[in-house]
Order: structure tokens, then C-alpha cells, then sequence
């Protein structure tokens, strides 16, 4: 093993682990590194084009926009800082946990569909750092895409320790920035003539940019415990939760509604140039510094991607022992993939990214339900970790039926509910397009898991076991 990247005195080195269980001795950092990483990690163009919709997509007036960006985060927030103390506690990458609820290979099937979510992040990321470095440099928009997703794969070469460190630097510099940004933009140049009495109120807006809020928090609930799961055992369940809840909200909330004032003042324009124009005399600054931070979560995103593809191979193949190089090689594929994906749709980015988000709701929140309540509810977070390696699945079998069959039924209850430029259900259909999805399948996915489940012996699981 390679002490540089594992020891808890170094501060950068390529990190040998993957989806290995993290020892007691090897385990490192504090709270504060959570807050750091998810605040930091958040400040960039892609949370500015989130927070753009709201009033350039769907017209919203800025006060209602605010309110609902707020809500969202605030709500998808508590969602996803829940499974942050799964780190500590187990040691383990989120989406090997989930074999402890679907079973080994029946967790494939969400395995499979969170890696696309990965690649169509990075893919989304990559198109507006691309079209970032174009727009303060000579470079050609194509090529500056694929120069933005290069560099983005320094961060799962090295791994963990440099992507706390990167989300350490965006949260001094991409911060003070963007406090920059609102001084110069509210402050210095002002917002146009009629910008801020514009737009009008509808619930389909409303609904649609709480639930674009919620949805970008909630989608990194697969990947929280992959970066808490070096912690240390006695981190604790709250400070775990405060930390990246803080961070992530923080880190969210304030890029968004810089977006919704760039959505309000320059709605016919894309995310970059409309945050040019709003920040007129800084604006190239601004931009470059958001960029960067495209960078670092880009990082993250391909990191977690290759580390759950490497969950899928090792179920297939359970000799296979992963590590650096393994890591290093399935990014790169990755990001071949990100690559095909962000230049055949960086035209007409912001509809296709949000249609994206939005249909991500029936795959994501299923799973983190299903999830949320095995770890809280039923385990107690006490889990036979030697199982979550096995082929056979240990004590948690190959496949839970009743796992899948929730997930499945979690998908199929908020079809109906949906609302989205690609498909409207009919119950949506019939209150004037408002999507409550998301809100359905939690209500519905929550109790069913947890009363079938406490019917079954499956709920009777021995403790927890360190390696």
C-alpha cells in the first residue's frame, strides 16, 4: 500500500484505495472538511445555469424564485446530508452500501443507472467549462470542452485527499468571488430597467425550479459517504449531517440565485454570457474563477463514477483486486463517454439540463428512500461489512426482492406525477403541469420498504464488523 496516499500526515499523493473497506488507522479529518469540499464544490456555472431556470425557462418573477431555490435546497439538503454519516460509520463508498439493502447483484441495476447520472453531470459540467474558457480566452469552444474535462480528471487520479484539498481553495477563492459578484452586480452596475418587477407567478414555475433545487441536492445523496468514508468512527451522526448539510445548502443556495438574477436580467442569453453582462467590469474574473470550480466538482463526479464502476466489476468479478491504475483507466472511459454526450448537446444546453435533472427524480429518490430508512430504521447503521465484498452477498444475498420491487414501484408511482418537457403524466396534466413526483415517491417508497422489511427476516443483521 502506498502510505503517501493513505497515511494521515500526507497532504497529497495518488490514493491506492477504491472501494476497500478504510481501516480504523487510516482514517483522518474533521467536520469542517465536509463543510469545505461541498460548500466550495458547489460554487460554479452549472449552479448558476440551475438557478437561471427559475426566471429565464420558466418565467418566474425573482422573489418567488428565490423562495422556491431556497425550499429546494433546504428540503433535497436534509435528503442527502442524512447519508453523510454512512461514511464514517461503515468505511465503505455509498454505492457499495447499497448491496446491503438490494443485495449484490440486485444493487447493479442502481449502480448502472447512478454511474449515466455521473456522466451526464460531468457531461453538463464539462460543456459549461468548455464554453467558460472560450469566453476569456481565444481558445475555440470544442476544443476548450474537452480541455475542461482533460483537467477535470486530475481529481480521481490522485483521489480523495486532493479533492478536499481543491474544495478547501474554491471555498476561499470561488467564496469570496462570488460575494464579489453580488457587491458588483446589485451594487455597481445595477440590474436593467424593469429586470426586477419582471416575469409572472405560476405554480408549474414554482414547483418546477423547488423541485430543480431539491433534485441537485438530493443527486448527490449516491455519492456523500464517498467522501466521509475516511473519517473517523467518533465523527458522529450530527456533526457529520451539519457539516455537509451547511455546505452543500450554502454552497448551493447563493450561486442559484446569482443565476435566477442573470435569468432575470439577460433571459435570452446563456448562463456565461448573461453572468458577464450582470457583472460587467469583473465578469471575465468571475467567470474564469466559476470555471475553475467546474474543475474541482467535475473531479468529484468522474472520482465517484469510476469508483462505482469499479463496484460493478468487482461484483462480475470478484477476484479483481482495483486500485490506482484501475481507477485512473475507468475515468478516462468515463469521460470518453461525458465527452460524446456534452458536444452532442451543448446547443441547447439549459432545456436538455433540465430535462436531464428532472427525470433523474424517478431513478434517484426510490433508491434514497429505500436507503435512508435500511440505515436509520431497520439496521441502525450496523451492517456485516465482510458481506457487502462477497460475491453470494453475504448475509444480504445476491438479490432482495423486496428492494427491487420497491425501487421499480418507486419508479412507476411518480410516472403520473411527472412533468417535464419530454413527458407530462396525467395526474400532473391535470393541476396545471406541477411536478410532485419527488414528494410522491417518498411518501409512498418510505413506509412500504420499511413495514415489508420488518416482515422478513432480512432485517435481522449482525454488527457491524471492522476490517
Amino acid at each position: 500500500m502506498d502510505s503517501t496516499a493513505t497515511s494521515g500526515n500526507a497532504t497529497l499523493g495518488v490514493e491506492s484505495r477504491t472501494i476497500d473497506h478504510i481501516p480504523l488507522t487510516e482514517r483522518h479529518g474533521t467536520a469542517r472538511n465536509l463543510f469545505t469540499i461541498w460548500f466550495g464544490g458547489n460554487i460554479m456555472l452549472l449552479t448558476v445555469a440551475t438557478g437561471a431556470v427559475g426566471t429565464a425557462v420558466y418565467g418566474l418573477p425573482i422573489w418567488p424564485t428565490i423562495i422556491a431555490l431556497i425550499i429546494g435546497n433546504v428540503a433535497g439538503g436534509i435528503v442527502m446530508a442524512l447519508h453523510a454519516a454512512q461514511g464514517p460509520q461503515m468505511g465503505v463508498p455509498q454505492m457499495l452500501q447499497t448491496r446491503a439493502q438490494f443485495g449484490s447483484f440486485g444493487s447493479l441495476l442502481v449502480v448502472i443507472i447512478v454511474i449515466l447520472m455521473y456522466v451526464g453531470f460531468f457531461a453538463s459540467n464539462m460543456v459549461l467549462g468548455g464554453q467558460s474558457l472560450a469566453a476569456v480566452t481565444p481558445i475555440p469552444e470544442t476544443p476548450a470542452i474537452v480541455i475542461a474535462g482533460v483537467v477535470s480528471l486530475l481529481g480521481p487520479v490522485l483521489g480523495y485527499r486532493f479533492l478536499h484539498l481543491l474544495g478547501t481553495f474554491t471555498t476561499v477563492v470561488s467564496g469570496a468571488v462570488m460575494v464579489l459578484a453580488f457587491v458588483w452586480a446589485l451594487g455597481v452596475d445595477g440590474l436593467p430597467a424593469g429586470a426586477a418587477s419582471s416575469g409572472g407567478f405560476s405554480w408549474l414555475g414554482f414547483m418546477g425550479t423547488l423541485s430543480l433545487a431539491a433534485l441537485w441536492q438530493i443527486a448527490y445523496a449516491p455519492y456523500v459517504s464517498d467522501y466521509t468514508r475516511y473519517m473517523p468512527r467518533d465523527t458522529g451522526v450530527r456533526p457529520a449531517f451539519w457539516a455537509t448539510w451547511s455546505g452543500s445548502v450554502l454552497g448551493s443556495v447563493f450561486p442559484m440565485i446569482l443565476g435566477a438574477l442573470v435569468g432575470l436580467a439577460f433571459p435570452d442569453d446563456d448562463s456565461i454570457t448573461g453572468l458577464g453582462a450582470l457583472t460587467h467590469g469583473i465578469g471575465t474574473l468571475v467567470i474564469a474563477v466559476f470555471g475553475v470550480g467546474i474543475a474541482v466538482t467535475n473531479g468529484m463526479n468522474l472520482y465517484c463514477g469510476a469508483l462505482s464502476a469499479i463496484t460493478v466489476g468487482q461484483t462480475l468479478f470478484p477476484r479483481w483486486q482495483p486500485g490506482a491504475m484501475a481507477r485512473t483507466g475507468i475515468s478516462v472511459v468515463l469521460f470518453a463517454g461525458a465527452l460524446v454526450m456534452g458536444l452532442a448537446g451543448k446547443d441547447d444546453f439549459l432545456v436538455n439540463f433540465t430535462n436531464f435533472m428532472l427525470l433523474l427524480f424517478c431513478v434517484l429518490i426510490p433508491w434514497t428512500a429505500i436507503n435512508l430508512i435500511d440505515y436509520y430504521f431497520l439496521k441502525h447503521g450496523e451492517y456485516d461489512l465482510a458481506s457487502l465484498f462477497d460475491r453470494d452477498g453475504g448475509v444480504y444475498g445476491r438479490v432482495n426482492p423486496i428492494a427491487v420491487a420497491c425501487y421499480v414501484l418507486g419508479i412507476g408511482v411518480q410516472i403520473p406525477f411527472l412533468s417535464t418537457a419530454l413527458y407530462t403524466g396525467p395526474v400532473a396534466s391535470s393541476i396545471d403541469g406541477v411536478d410532485i413526483s419527488w414528494i410522491v415517491g417518498l411518501l409512498v417508497i418510505c413506509p412500504l420498504y420499511y413495514v415489508l422489511m420488518k416482515r422478513t427476516a432480512s432485517a435481522r443483521v449482525p454488527a457491524v464488523q471492522e476490517a
